[in-house]
């Protein structure tokens, strides 16, 4: 049977291979990823919306990180942490480039294990990292170190559009062996630890535009798409065929029993 800290190892050895050296992976998702510009664009406006004067932790700190970002918006306190090494290192010398100083900091740490006073931090944010963790570890983490008022902010993967899935079956060297794009009951499960919350749904028609990547009309097709999707992925028996979800989550409920 595999254990826990088996599985978070192979995360940790995952994580390092990737921030070393990420050309695989980037050949065979690039196109994709290349449409995903609305979503990326509407987190960074979310989180530095609520970062401003706030102590903030960010999960995972490697290549792609926010934190730089939002400790140059005037955050009180930003903590990067992930769980592997290299990631650590390389957002330390990040920091030490730019010259941002006495308002951010990195650790390496397990997400699903918090290490932080409870009620410490007032936002939590996070791209594509919740699907690599236990969820019920996680959120009770989250719950824990966020104060009364607190907020989480999230950018993750769905785990239930046929074509998405098949696509993943046949690409397992690019994605960890314990990864687990979100379910709608995940995020119902989520919900319930917070007092507000909000689900927002992203890509389903725009993912037909990935095969015109670079080529004349793509942006104008992709806007097109766009609009379709933000029609077709209100209605409850089509938005759970999205690509990708933005979460957000305020005022966390900390009593055990309402926990995942």
């Amino acid at each position: 049977m595999t254990t826990s800290n088996e599985r978070i190892e192979r995360e940790r050895q995952f994580h390092n291979r990737r921030y070393i050296d990420d050309n695989q992976r980037q050949q065979k998702v690039g196109k994709f990823y290349s449409i995903t510009g609305s979503i990326t664009r509407a987190y960074q406006q979310k989180i530095l919306q609520n970062s401003k004067n706030s102590k903030v932790i960010e999960y995972g700190c490697g290549k792609g990180s926010y934190a730089f970002k939002i400790a140059k918006y005037e955050a009180q306190l930003v903590t990067g942490i992930d769980i592997s090494p290299v990631a650590i290192e390389t957002a330390i010398q990040q920091a030490a480039t730019e010259n941002i100083k006495g308002n951010i900091g990195f650790e390496i740490m397990n997400a699903e294990h918090l290490e932080f006073a409870e009620g410490s931090y007032d936002l939590i944010c996070g791209s594509g990292i919740l699907h690599h963790l236990n969820l019920a570890s996680a959120i009770d983490s989250i719950t824990r170190i966020l104060q009364p008022e607190g907020k989480a902010i999230f950018l993750e993967p769905l785990g239930h559009n046929f074509l998405i899935n098949l696509y993943r079956r046949l690409t397992p060297s690019i994605r960890s062996q314990d990864e687990h794009p979100l379910s709608e009951t995940d995020l119902k499960a989520i919900k319930r630890n917070f007092e507000q919350t909000q689900i927002h749904y992203f890509y389903l028609t725009s993912l037909f535009a990935c095969f015109f990547v670079g080529k004349p009309g793509f942006k104008s097709l992709l806007r097109c798409c766009e609009f379709i999707d933000s029609i077709l992925l209100k209605l409850p028996v089509i938005k759970s065929q999205a690509w990708m979800v933005l979460i957000e989550l305020k005022r966390p409920i900390k009593q055990d029993n309402l926990s995942i």
